[in-house]
């Protein structure tokens, strides 16, 4: 029976051997992909006029395989097409192309030919950016205006006089009428067109495209037109006009040899494959979706590649990424090279002792190596990039195996864990968090329904820190520099490197700046005549007056005006007033009411309210207006216009399901003794995810998501591979951070301050004195007197790590990553003097940087 388990025993590391062989493959994957058709087709402009598919069935978003399609509005065409022309000159598919592609560039202008009876005309407009846009009706190419602007025949020489674009279209008309020559007069003009641009000493245009003949669907076609025109020569046709630009290479093993040069014409043969038989009506012109779509790819084609290159990178179609700038690459190779320079030192200077000696230096190369794969996935083009769609069958789908998972791991302790104790924290965290991730991969923000409740666990989030840290400072008293330290470089370290190494706003990663404001904001409510923190009356009115001296702040938005406007002076740090006050004032309120709920929670221990008879009847009391006011948030969240709508009432209203949460999830003994070991184990690492997912399992900082395995139909497979590598990566950055923050802060050679006044005066004594303290909250006793620690904020930190170490003071003095450096001088910096540099590189940094940008 012995031999049987083990037999069937599983490894304890096993996934560890999961996540690094599918590591493996997906590296593997990426390297075949690059030989097999990426060093061919770089830029992906291949695939944006080749090959995709439809992501869902009206035909709003087309997905080009491997590349983000941008999506272009008005503002968005300026930086390539303003101040410049574009020419379209072709048929009744090329004109209808023609007005929708001016209709994005500016939707003022008309979306179809103004006048019905004289649609075979020419027409000409200007944008308000001053793009002008032409098209000449000339079904055959044949007329002396074609001829002149395809041969480069242009009124001066000047730049601005060429075209940034000409597009081509015939073909059907030669098929219509048969006196024109049909089939062998179009292949010879067509001909004629291609060896004048190749011949050329000057393209007539920056972009010059030939449309293919478009498809015709028989069974719609009116009886005169499918007497003479046929699918199979619309195929033969555009068969010859992909060979004519694309010749054949002659080779054999042609994925190892080059092909021969392409004609300087592009050809999207990808608009007959994004035709559907429904579409059309006279089974030639296309609905408007569907043309919309492909004038977009026009201008993914002609303008993605003039765009400035900076974050968010959500266009890869066609796109070539930056190459970072020396000071960017300097730090990167920093990061990544610092773990195992410092861990080579260590092994070299200690042979004898072994390999495993210097395994105490893997957190600074779990942090490296990790920060260079993040830089790969999401700033090269070694895997590839698609976008987002939306299906409510799938977020169903997710989100129901999420809550099997969960369900799963739950496991029961033998006592009452607490109110808000640190498991149920942690599977709090854990459970918002995979709620927020698939929100996130789908692409629900549009989804006003959805939207709504995910800004509520943001909320949750905020609350969480709020309550955390003022149980902290009202059980510990412990203001020391020391844990402001703490709590903000575990926050902000691995958000700030990944600032610098991807070239990114450190706004554009809300969470942690917005989780350490807010922290700072309680730190300095409770601090602020904190002797006196014991006395109600004092502590509400402090709570009060920074309560309302903050909303004031935020809605005179010209002193947040100007304190960006000092940081960008002083010290190169450039900020959206806009966007940052948008995060803040949506959950403006919500830390405050966990400020005080958390006193709320401590009085109601010291005083032992839970013990009175009518406790009883008060919990079932809370319990049914908890369960009525869910109901009634859902549907009133549902009811609202738009998510715009609901923002307005957010701040006002958050606080509702979250204390009605918190009240059934504590509403007895067995639900506070019970957690779910799945969820806590994601709430445990939820920093990491939420800020790695932007380049790691999301692509193009959140726009778009990683392919791991080229092809859109594998999109299945992709996400099982990609969510497996993102989830341990992210649990092995949170432990790496946890060490590498006790590197830099240092450690106590002896447990925190347990014994104060406002301790005696609030806490009930027990067993225990040593407690977690940077990031946990304190202990709260059960009703059998145990006690338990309470989690403090937001995503934050593994249980049992760094911060217990550091609470017990069962770990010597030591900072393990800079001793090396150290040697055996005398000098050995505190937490404040490592910081004071740090802040002091990073401001010589921004500096640098923004000359760098200016020059």
């Amino acid at each position: 029976m012995s031999s049987s388990k083990r037999l069937f025993s599983l490894n304890p590391s096993w996934h560890h051997y999961l996540a690094l062989s599918t590591g493996a493959f997906a590296i593997l994957a990426g390297i075949l992909h690059y030989i097999i058709s990426g060093r061919a087709d770089p830029l992906h402009c291949n695939s944006l006029l080749t090959r995709g598919t439809w992501l869902d069935e009206n035909h709003r978003n087309w997905q080009p395989e491997g590349c983000m399609l941008y999506a272009y509005q008005s503002k968005d065409t300026t930086p390539c097409l303003a101040s410049r022309r574009v020419v379209f000159i072709g048929d009744s598919v090329t004109r209808s192309l023609y007005f929708h592609f001016m209709h994005i560039v500016d939707p003022k202008l008309p979306i179809t030919p103004p006048d019905d009876d004289h649609k075979h005309s020419n027409y000409s407009f200007t944008s308000e950016s001053l793009t002008t846009l032409d098209f000449f009706w000339d079904p055959y190419l044949n007329t002396s205006g074609t001829l002149s602007l395809v041969h480069g025949h242009l009124p001066s020489l000047g730049v601005d006089d060429r075209p940034a674009m000409l597009v081509l279209g015939s073909g059907l008309w030669y098929l219509r009428y048969a006196t024109t020559g049909g089939l062998p007069a179009w292949e010879a003009n067509m001909e004629s067109l291609l060896e004048s641009v190749s011949v050329a000493q000057r393209k007539p245009a920056d972009e010059v495209v030939i449309l293919p003949v478009e498809d015709i669907i028989s069974s719609k076609l009116s009886p005169e037109r499918a007497e003479t025109m046929h699918s199979s020569d619309v195929d033969a046709m555009n068969s010859d006009l992909h060979h004519r630009i694309n010749p054949p290479s002659p080779a054999i093993y042609s994925i190892f040899s080059s092909s021969p040069a392409a004609l300087p014409v592009s050809l999207p043969l990808v608009f007959n494959k994004m035709l559907d038989d429904a579409s059309t009506q006279d089974g030639l012109h296309f609905s408007d979706n569907i043309v919309k779509s492909h004038a977009n790819i026009l201008l993914n084609l002609r303008c993605n590649n003039v765009w400035p290159k900076t974050s968010p990178f959500d266009k890869t179609c066609c796109r070539a990424y930056p190459s970072p700038s020396f000071l960017q690459l300097a730090i990167i190779a920093a990061v990544v090279a610092y773990g195992p320079i410092t861990w080579y030192l260590a092994y070299t200077r200690n042979p004898t002792k072994g390999i495993s000696f210097a395994d105490e230096y893997s957190p600074a190369v779990i942090f490296g190596l990790s920060i260079g794969l993040i830089f790969i996935a999401d700033r090269t083009g070694f895997w590839l990039k698609e976008q987002k769609q939306f299906n409510p069958w799938t977020f169903a789908f997710l989100v129901l195996c999420s809550l099997a998972a969960g369900l799963t791991t739950v496991k029961r302790a033998d006592k009452d864990m607490g109110f808000l104790n640190r498991d149920q924290t942690d599977e709090w965290k854990g459970w918002m968090q995979i709620a927020i991730l698939i929100y996130h991969y789908l692409g629900a923000s549009k989804i006003s329904g959805i939207y709504n409740p995910i800004r509520v666990l943001v909320a949750a989030y905020l609350f969480m820190t709020g309550y955390g840290h003022t149980t902290f400072y009202i059980k510990k008293a412990d203001f020391g520099f020391l844990r402001v330290a703490q709590v903000l470089v575990r926050l902000n370290l691995l958000t700030i490197v990944l600032v610098y190494t991807m070239d990114v706003n450190y706004l554009s990663y809300y969470f942690s700046p917005l989780v350490s404001m807010w922290y700072l904001i309680v730190y300095g409510t409770m601090a602020i005549g904190s002797q006196y923190n014991d006395r109600m009356p004092f502590l509400l009115s402090k709570i009060a007056i920074s309560m309302g001296m903050f909303t004031w702040f935020m809605t005179e938005t010209w002193m947040l005006d100007a304190v960006f406007a000092f940081l960008e002076r002083i010290f190169s740090i450039h900020w959206s007033a806009r966007e940052w006050s948008f995060r803040v004032i949506l959950d403006l309120w919500i830390v405050y009411f966990g400020m005080l709920l958390a006193i709320a929670v401590i009085k109601i221990q010291a005083y032992r309210l839970t013990d009175h008879h009518l406790w009883p009847m008060a919990v079932k009391a809370a319990v049914g207006t908890s369960i009525f006011i869910l109901l009634w948030f859902f549907a009133f969240e549902l009811m609202q216009e738009s998510k715009f709508t609901y923002n307005a009432w957010h701040r006002y209203i958050s606080f509702l399901p979250i204390a009605a949460f918190i009240t059934l999830r504590n509403a007895n003994s067995s639900l506070r003794s019970c957690s779910s070991r799945a969820f806590a184990f994601i709430g445990r690492c939820s920093l990491e995810t939420f800020i790695i997912q932007y380049h790691l399992w999301l692509a193009g900082d959140t726009k778009g998501v990683l392919v791991l395995l080229p092809g859109t139909r594998w999109r299945p497979i992709n996400f099982v591979i990609s969510t497996i590598i993102f989830i341990y990566i992210s649990d092995r950055v949170s432990h790496a951070t946890g060490e590498l923050t006790m590197w830099i802060c240092g450690n106590k050679e002896t447990s925190l301050p347990t014994s104060t006044r406002n301790v005696t005066r609030h806490t009930v004594s027990s067993g225990s004195s040593a407690e977690s303290v940077p990031l946990a909250t304190d202990v709260h006793p059960s009703k059998d007197g145990d006690s338990r620690s309470i989690k403090s904020d937001s995503p934050l930190r593994p249980t049992r790590r760094w911060v217990d170490r550091l609470a017990d003071g069962t770990s010597p003095q030591r900072s393990t990553g800079f001793k090396l450096w150290y040697k055996g001088s005398g000098w050995r910096p505190g937490v404040k003097g490592k910081l004071v540099v740090w802040i002091g590189v990073m401001w010589l940094v921004n500096s640098l940087w923004t000359a760098a940008d200016s020059t």
